[in-house]
């Protein structure tokens, strides 16, 4: 493990799927990665860069604590665990929306106080408290669509990418609140100290988008 070389914190599953493919486009070359077995640190001989595979709210920790230089990971979990350090790019991946969604009887506007369902509960608290509701969120680790179907919840705040799932379980949408996406994050202290090396990744990266763009 060089001490020159960039680390990079690459959320693994559904992102690092949809992003070895733009690395890739890009000149970086992630066969290890392809090729990981069990493995989950991947230091190149000849490129500047040691990739590690985390689970998204790890990759921020990562950021956060300085033991990464660079995060790859979705706008949800960074907002959600409210990062402090600088977003660079947005990498156009993963594209989703988050939504308010019920039943079809649920009234959003009925003045009780309504009981929330989420996998991110700083996300769901801030939305209500912008339209002044005070709510009662339950935080869900598994199928938040669960929660009003069961009558665990009036409503729920999750994440959808076709709106397909919350449809098949005959659930509506009552509102949309942020979109969402893959973004490329870097720590505070590694930008000083290695600007040249990570500006020129972003506008690798950046330029392989652009291309990509006007390829479609």
């Amino acid at each position: 493990m060089s001490d020159s070389q960039i680390k990079i914190a690459l959320t693994k599953g559904r992102v690092e799927e949809q992003v070895i493919p733009l690395l890739e486009a890009s000149g970086i070359n992630c066969d290890q990665i392809r090729n990981k077995q069990r493995r989950l640190i991947f230091d190149s001989k000849t490129q500047p860069y040691e990739f590690i595979l985390a689970k998204g709210p790890d990759v921020t920790t990562f950021l956060e604590r300085g033991a990464v230089d660079i995060g790859i990971v979705g706008s949800d979990i960074l907002v959600e665990h409210q990062s402090t350090q600088y977003e660079l790019l947005d990498l156009e991946l993963g594209k989703c929306q988050f939504v308010l969604a019920s039943t079809k009887d649920f009234d959003p506007n009925e003045p009780k106080r309504k009981i929330i369902g989420t996998k991110y509960p700083n996300i769901t608290k801030k939305y209500f408290d912008k339209l002044g509701q005070d709510v009662e969120i339950i935080k869900i680790e598994g199928s938040v669509e669960l929660a009003p179907l069961t009558g665990l919840a009036d409503a729920i705040v999750d994440i959808t990418e076709t709106g397909t799932t919350i449809k098949e379980n005959n659930l509506v949408i009552y509102d949309y609140l942020d979109k969402v996406s893959t973004r490329l994050v870097v720590n505070r202290m590694a930008l000083k100290q290695h600007p040249k090396e990570i500006y020129a990744l972003v506008d690798n990266l950046s330029s392989t988008i652009n291309n990509e763009e006007i390829i479609k």
